[in-house]
């Protein structure tokens, strides 16, 4: 078991790819943190975990919220005497279908809220923890839209994940010197209810069939493929991978 006696974060936790990560990580061994802004979801996600007898507790909290992820990181020390990882998986595009003449402060707020400041303080607060250990694996989600959006629509989404990029690399030179390893995740289309629901199922399986053509691999990502990858990153066997970005995109960018 790659992750046994390991406590692992997964902010993002009851979404798709988060709760694909969360239990994998679990499965592999680890004591599972869970955390997400929708509490129900959340501690749904969480018994369902329980359920398989693995271990597993939730949080709710706004992670774009300084003070909320201070008032988390304090619970999550109070009940765990270290933390080893966390995944940062929480976010999404947050002002979708928006053309440049529309882009909006609170548009670009939200994003930079939802996937970048919820990375960084998120970050911040597990680095504290990590480093006195002298030990850490921190994996974050960025987006294959992180060096400018191939749509016209996701311009401030794009920004927020170029931004993650940024923020990856900075933090792996920082904390090198502890142990710590930071890498990110930027992923192609992944399949995931939310976005299914949000386009309609006949757009859904237009763009399925599109995708067949597309990508070289001839599909699109599930969030198992995700949380294959950030299992990796969070494992020793990533022990000398730091400050990477790794596309998984099925080959759509080659």
């Amino acid at each position: 078991m790659r992750l046994k006696d390991k406590t692992a974060l997964v902010t993002g936790a009851a979404g798709d790819i988060g709760f694909a990560t969360a239990q994998r990580f679990a499965l592999e061994g680890a004591t599972v943190l869970l955390a997400d802004i929708n509490a129900r979801a959340c501690a749904g996600r969480c018994a369902q975990l329980q359920s398989q007898g693995l271990r597993a507790a939730d949080f709710a909290a706004d992670l774009g919220k300084e003070n909320q992820v201070v008032e988390m990181f304090a619970a999550i020390k109070n009940a765990h005497p270290r933390l080893d990882i966390l995944a940062n998986i929480a976010g999404g595009d947050l002002e979708p279908l928006t053309g440049l003449e529309d882009i909006s402060d609170a548009g670009i707020n939200r994003n930079i809220d939802a996937n970048l400041k919820s990375c960084i303080f998120c970050c911040r607060e597990a680095a504290q923890m990590m480093m006195a250990q002298e030990y850490g694996r921190i994996v974050n989600m960025a987006s294959i839209m992180y060096r400018g959006a191939s749509s016209p629509m996701q311009m401030s989404y794009a920004a927020a994940k170029g931004g993650v990029f940024a923020f990856t690399r900075s933090l792996a030179i920082n904390l090198g010197m502890f142990n710590i390893t930071v890498n990110a995740i930027a992923p192609a289309l992944v399949e995931v209810e939310a976005l299914k629901q949000g386009m309609g199922t006949e757009i859904w399986e237009g763009l399925m069939e599109d995708c067949k053509t597309r990508y070289p691999l001839g599909r699109i990502g599930q969030p198992q493929d995700v949380a294959n990858l950030a299992l990796f990153l969070a494992s020793d066997e990533a022990s000398f991978i730091t400050g990477q970005l790794i596309e998984l995109s099925g080959g759509i960018r080659l």
